[in-house]
């Protein structure tokens, strides 16, 4: 089996964009682990872990040979992106995110899904300021410029951009390196 190897990936994009399930599908596609920041970030009870324990497990997963990362974590960028050969950025329309986040969270609270170290959605952080749907609205533009500015710039020439803006177009890329590793 061939498969199209890309390196170490960052994938990017709004909260709600679809980061965690296009990487992991991705991942699983190019054989490759899957890093979900995340998982790394967050402690139980919606805490963040200590930046210093947050920062060496970043470096820890990021000392693989390849991985498949998501996530936004300006805080970890200069240890994952000079590492990275390529840089995923799902940038999607705010409506797309804005739906995504809205029925991600419906579906979590709803089905009680276990998140990372057993944190759960729940009704009254919907209904917060630190609700995600508030965090989509309010950091939405301010992350697209954020990536703009990124990739026009040269602090990372090295890297590879692939750019989406729509899922469908993600979609069918994922399609044709299923089936470039089926090769």
């Amino acid at each position: 089996m061939q498969t199209d190897h890309l390196g170490r990936i960052v994938v990017v994009g709004t909260s709600g964009a679809g980061k965690t399930t296009f990487a992991r599908q991705l991942a699983a596609r190019l054989g490759q682990p899957y890093i979900e920041l995340d998982e790394l970030y967050w402690a139980p009870g919606w805490q963040p872990k200590p930046a210093a324990e947050f920062e060496r497990l970043v470096n820890d997963a990021a000392a693989l040979p390849g991985w498949v990362v998501d996530g936004n974590y300006g805080a970890v960028r200069d240890q994952l992106w000079p590492r990275a050969t390529t840089i995923i950025w799902l940038n999607y329309p705010l409506h797309t995110v804005l739906w995504r986040a809205f029925t991600r969270t419906l579906r979590r609270y709803l089905k009680r899904e276990t998140l990372w170290h057993g944190n759960r959605e729940s009704l009254r952080r919907t209904l917060s300021r630190d609700s995600i749907l508030v965090w989509v609205i309010t950091t939405y533009h301010r992350r697209q410029r954020q990536m703009a500015a990124l990739r026009a710039g040269s602090d990372y020439p090295h890297l590879r951009w692939v750019e989406f803006r729509h899922p469908r177009q993600a979609q069918a890329w994922l399609r044709q390196k299923q089936r470039n590793a089926e090769r």
